[in-house]
């Protein structure tokens, strides 16, 4: 078995670089991250993993299981559990019924809290069943470090999050069409089924003027929470993903506009798309103990990401593998480091194949040698 470790750098090394613009100190929120919509990657974080009440901004893992879980055609009835819930709301009526499409647009646009009640008990039977889905659904898009009890985001003991988390959340969600067509709707009007009440609703969300490459995507604000805000944006093919959580209280309800416009704006200006390895890249691979002394190889897939200049790109390649080896064995792997963080790996492969040098190895060979004579 042969290990093989070999690491170099690319791109400029700087580290600890933080434009003055862009520093902690001019964040007001307690903890906020931006990160690359596509993978996930931390770009700028500020306490970032911290365990925070993050307000209505739940209520977007709340439209996405209403969304993979059931169809909006669906009749939702009103429970009196929902009629109960506290401000702010729809005042849904015991026994009326929605579809769930005119709730989602209710739900996100002005962000009910009874609404999201009726949404949770009609598509998995009760509060706590939903929760349930909620928390599977995390786990299953990585966001580890949250821990959801209501579909609405009212503060309540273990229900928890971080702004990376969020942002994670986020980010899955704007890949689904039907949640960005939601979120992104100025005014929406509707019925209920018997047709007897008539309900418009309007944004809350102001980034969506504030920034022509904004896509959503929900506020929050509780007593414990403060101002909560998980934002999207697409420019120039990039996703940027922001979150602030405890970003003021009252009467500063502006704050969380501003750190979000600084997040997005420094994406937009320090990240582009740059490519670091190439599928099927190809190297040659020495060989120690075999039929031949050196053969090709070539990496699986590509590593294209967003990098910044202050960004310290690291590319690690090991080998470990055992002869013979035939064409598509694997041989290895290479890791790639942004910033001392494995962010990306892929396979070595062989192009060649080569045999081990033994004593078995000479005695076929002396065999075909007569065979063919």
């Amino acid at each position: 078995m042969k290990r093989i470790i070999i690491s170099f750098l690319c791109f400029l090394l700087v580290i600890n670089v933080k434009a003055p613009v862009y520093g902690e100190e001019t964040l007001l929120a307690k903890s906020a991250v931006l990160i690359d919509g596509e993978n996930g990657r931390i770009l700028y974080g500020k306490e970032p993993e911290q365990k925070m009440a993050m307000a209505s901004t739940t209520k977007i893992m709340t439209c996405i299981i209403a969304l993979e879980n059931c169809s909006q055609d669906k009749v939702m009835t009103v429970s009196q559990n929902a009629v109960n819930l506290p401000k702010v709301r729809m005042n849904v009526k015991k026994d009326e019924q929605y579809y769930m499409k005119d709730l989602l647009y209710a739900m996100m646009l002005e962000s009910y809290n009874d609404v999201a009640v009726v949404v949770a008990e009609n598509v998995a039977g009760s509060v706590e069943n939903f929760a349930r889905l909620m928390n599977e659904k995390a786990r299953e898009i990585g966001a580890v470090n949250t821990s959801f009890v209501t579909p609405n985001g009212l503060d309540a003991d273990n229900h928890y999050s971080t702004a990376y988390d969020m942002a994670l959340i986020g980010a899955y969600a704007v890949k689904n069409d039907e949640f960005v067509k939601i979120v992104t709707t100025s005014n929406y009007s509707f019925h209920d089924i018997s047709g007897t009440r008539s309900v418009s609703v309007s944004n809350k969300d102001a980034y969506l003027t504030m920034d022509k490459d904004s896509i959503g995507i929900k506020t929050g604000f509780t007593g414990n929470a403060g101002y909560c805000f998980v934002g999207a944006v697409k420019s120039n093919g990039r996703l940027f993903v922001s979150c602030v959580l405890a970003c003021g209280w009252p009467p500063n309800k502006s704050y969380k506009w501003h750190d979000t416009k600084l997040l997005m704006n420094m994406g937009k200006e320090k990240f582009d798309y740059k490519t670091i390895v190439k599928n099927g890249s190809e190297l040659n691979l020495n060989i120690e103990g075999g039929t031949k002394n050196q053969i090709k190889a070539q990496i699986e897939g590509d590593s294209t990401m967003l990098l910044s200049k202050e960004d310290a790109v690291e590319i690690k390649t090991s080998f470990d593998y055992t002869l013979p080896v035939k064409k598509n064995d694997v041989l290895g792997k290479v890791d790639i480091y942004v910033n001392n963080q494995c962010v990306d790996e892929h396979n070595i492969l062989a192009i060649d194949s080569v045999e081990k040098y033994n004593y078995k190895y000479c005695v076929k060979k002396i065999l075909e040698y007569f065979i063919l004579q």
